[in-house]
């Protein structure tokens, strides 16, 4: 077994091997909680709990740390506006997020940090660095810290960039700084800011700037060396950039592997707030269920970008529904239908970075094979092929008869909606047996005609009939 993933820094596919034999580390940059959650944002959360899903089932146990940004420029600037604490909308957004997660069958991570539980250890990184001569305090009294960019010679190398063809750092009022490109670690209270915003250091009271907070916290949980740092593309830079370097400045071997998924766009532009084409995650979810949501996140390769449409996620989950339907057919001639093991197509598929295209090729292939077994008696070889459409399903995260979805995650109109179209058809498919019984086919046909108006397919089985939306 050799799992191969693409490394940002090398530019290349290469093997997983982990620093820890059978376990592998991932911090994975989460959001800052600004605003509602749209489909953008939450691309990463669905990429990586693939990639956890697929090593968890290769045998290897995954740690995964995702932080919350709970304090930033941005949210300043938000909270402002809105007339309202800081820490009240980051809160209220973080909820949010965690609503979507879980909507979405994100399985929890190991540990999420916040950035505001993690100042002491922001402060000491930053020490570490001044001490090592890769950080100073700026001269203007402002209190702000900086990153001299020039002091390490690998900075760029991870969004092959050099320095002099760098844009300046915009975090901070230049005039404090070395060079522009200089990042702020630490930035000095201002008198516009709330004094709930800061925090007591070396250099005054203050905040910590946004990239250092990653750098601490992934050190914290994962420590001074781990296997997989990821995050969406516009993270790369500057983001990524400048944790690595202070990371490694700092005297540590920090990611061995950097991960970006790529964008999902709306008429070809990163979804985004700016641009006025977010979709947030209960807007979608009031017109479409939540697995279709999932389903259509995860078909995609994660170095992708989608072009997000409704019609595009229609497709999918007209795709997806079959698979569904064909589960509950297995159900219902099969009795039950246990997770058995993912063929290898879809191994070796997931095996080469995560090749989700192709892994779902195999699983549509093999719900084919699979219907064409459903018309007779129950047989070994059915109940194998549907136990590999569950197992590939797991990994996907969309298995319809796990818990998280059996259990109606949907929302409850969405469910109630289900109960009473299931209720209403039950009851027209009991009056087509009962008239097919008294040999009035006319009537059963009537009433199969007239189910099938409504947009349901009926299909025959040895175990009765079975209803699905066309």
């Amino acid at each position: 077994m050799t799992i191969r993933l693409y490394d940002t820094v090398s530019r290349e596919v290469r093997p997983l091997t982990p620093l820890v034999e059978g376990k592998v580390g991932i911090y994975l940059c989460g959001l800052t909680v600004q605003s509602e959650p749209h489909v953008g944002h939450v691309r990463s959360a669905v990429n990586f709990d693939l990639l956890r899903r697929w090593l968890t089932h290769r045998g290897l146990e995954v740690t995964l740390i995702r932080n919350v940004t709970d304090i930033d420029d941005k949210i300043l600037v938000k909270s402002a506006e809105q007339g309202r604490p800081w820490y009240n909308l980051a809160y209220d957004m973080a909820r949010e997020l965690t609503r979507a997660y879980e909507a979405l069958n994100v399985l929890p991570p190991t540990y999420e940090p916040l950035a505001t539980g993690h100042v002491p250890e922001m402060i000491a990184l930053i020490e570490a660095l001044v001490e090592r001569g890769h950080a100073y305090a700026a001269a203007d009294g402002s209190g702000d810290v900086y990153f001299d960019v020039r002091s390490w010679p690998a900075y760029g190398e991870l969004s092959g960039q050099k320095i002099d063809e760098m844009s300046p750092a915009e975090d901070a009022d230049p005039r404090g700084k070395r060079d522009p490109r200089d990042f702020a670690l630490w930035k000095g209270r201002k008198a516009s800011e709330p004094e709930s915003a800061s925090w007591p250091s070396p250099w005054g009271p203050g905040r910590p700037g946004w990239h250092i907070e990653c750098s601490a916290m992934a050190l914290k949980y994962l420590g001074g060396a781990f296997d997989v740092h990821g995050g969406g593309v516009d993270l790369r830079f500057p983001h990524h950039e400048n944790e690595m370097a202070q990371s490694r400045a700092a005297g540590y071997d920090f990611a061995s592997t950097w991960m970006h998924n790529a964008w999902i766009t709306t008429a070809g532009e990163k979804m985004s707030k700016s641009l006025g084409n977010s979709l947030t995650i209960p807007s979608v979810l009031e017109r479409n269920r939540a697995i279709d949501l999932r389903f259509y996140m995860v078909s995609a390769h994660y170095r992708s970008t989608v072009e997000f449409s409704f019609e595009a996620l229609d497709e999918a989950a007209a795709g997806f529904q079959r698979i569904e339907h064909f589960l509950e057919r297995a159900v219902a001639l099969l009795g039950t239908v246990e997770p058995g093991e993912v063929p290898p197509a879809f191994a070796e598929a997931m095996d080469d970075d995560l090749g989700a295209p192709a892994a779902v090729a195999v699983l549509h292939s093999t719900v084919r094979e699979c219907n064409k077994l459903l018309g007779g008696a129950p047989t070994d070889e059915l109940r194998d092929l549907a136990g590999q459409v569950r197992a590939m399903l797991g990994v996907l995260g969309v298995d319809p008869l796990d818990e998280h979805w059996s259990a109606g995650s949907g929302s409850s109109d969405e469910q109630r909606l289900h109960d009473a179209v299931d209720a209403l058809v039950a009851g027209l498919l009991e009056q087509r047996q009962e008239a097919r019984k008294s040999k009035d086919f006319a009537a059963a046909d009537a009433i199969r005609d007239r189910i099938k108006a409504a947009g349901i397919e009926v299909e025959d089985t040895p175990s009765g009939p079975v209803w699905s939306l066309r």
